[in-house]
This record gives C-alpha cells, structure tokens and sequence, in this order.
C-alpha cells in the first residue's frame, strides 16, 4: 500500500491504532490534516460485523475526518458494512478493471 501510495499526488501517512481496550485498526492512512480512512486486512473468505470493530471505533474517535473503512479479505465480492464501511476483496488492489463495450 505504501508503495501505491507514493503515485497519488497528495503526501499520506501511514500508522496503526490501538486503544488501551486494545481495539485496533491494521493500517490507519492519513491524508492531510482532515482525511482518514482505516484499513483491516483479513486472511479468511468470509467477513463479518465483527471484523469492523475497530474500524467503528476509529469512526467514532475521529468523527467527521473519518472518510471511510475497508476489511481487506480472501473473497469475491464487495459489500457495504454501513455507512462508509466496505469488504473488499483483495486481489482488487492488483487487477484493472474490464471495461465492457
């Protein structure tokens, strides 16, 4: 991710979270003074409620500078978790998208 990073025209900081109830985010990126989003990475096939735990509690913490979550996963299909919450499969970061037409 870092290294996709460093194409974007804009500087993003890189960072964990951790509370002291140790809720925690994989990958925090920031993105200026206003812009964060969470990242979770996942090995299994399946994500449920549970894997956005601490991807809520960072929303939470953040309030509006939160711009959204993504639990990276071993899976097929991209699916909503809330508001600004997604399930993302994985190999999406590498392949391009088929245009049809």
């Amino acid at each position: 991710m870092r290294r996709q990073a460093s194409w974007h025209p804009v500087p993003l900081q890189f960072f964990h979270y951790r509370d002291r109830d140790q809720v925690e985010v994989d990958i925090v990126i920031e993105r200026g003074a206003m812009a964060v989003a969470g990242v979770e990475i996942k090995a299994g096939a399946t994500v449920t409620q549970a894997d956005f735990r601490g991807l809520r509690k960072l929303k939470a913490v953040l309030g509006n500078r939160f711009t959204g979550g993504v639990v990276v996963y071993d899976g097929e299909m991209c699916t909503r978790f809330g508001d600004r919450l997604y399930a993302v499969p994985i190999r999406l970061l590498w392949e391009t998208p088929v245009e049809s037409g």
